[in-house]
């Protein structure tokens, strides 16, 4: 029997499509704010099924916090944003749940999406996202957070 996980959707915001090549910056929260990413080893797993989702997305940048994370990626032409989210949180949501031997929900439904627009600056926001662990206190200096990575930074 398939081990239960939370609801996945990233339900899009009223009016918004979801656009083949288009970056967007995901949001997604645990849980109740539970911090299974404050064990490096599950936060290891959350990020190879990022890097796994080729050629559905293309990962730009990311930073796995201790109960959330944020994904910067450009879609690719074939599954839809929804699509693309929900598997990530449905295979991050297995993996974690067997390797702790457990069943139950890793993820919140639903995530926060934005689109980015042709005028915004894709590295700045990049390097926004992987500077979450610098704002959050977490750490002095950003070398020192293993969980994060960008394309060009």
């Amino acid at each position: 029997m398939p081990k239960p996980t939370a609801p996945h959707s990233c339900d899009l915001r009223k009016g918004r499509v979801s656009e083949a090549h288009r970056a967007y910056l995901i949001t997604s929260v645990c849980a109740g704010r539970k911090p299974w990413f404050a064990d490096s080893y599950l936060g290891r797993l959350l990020v190879r099924v990022f890097m796994g989702v080729r050629p559905d997305a293309e990962t730009l940048a990311f930073v796995v916090m201790p109960d959330h994370f944020h994904w910067l990626m450009q879609l690719g032409g074939e599954r839809d944003l929804s699509d693309v989210v929900q598997a990530v949180k449905s295979v991050s949501s297995h993996r974690i749940n067997q390797h702790l031997g457990r069943k139950g929900f890793i993820w919140q439904e639903g995530c926060h999406d934005h689109a980015l627009r042709s005028d915004e600056d894709l590295p700045q926001l990049a390097r926004y996202v992987v500077a979450n662990p610098l704002r959050a206190g977490l750490v002095s200096r950003l070398g020192d957070y293993p969980l994060w990575d960008a394309i060009g930074l």
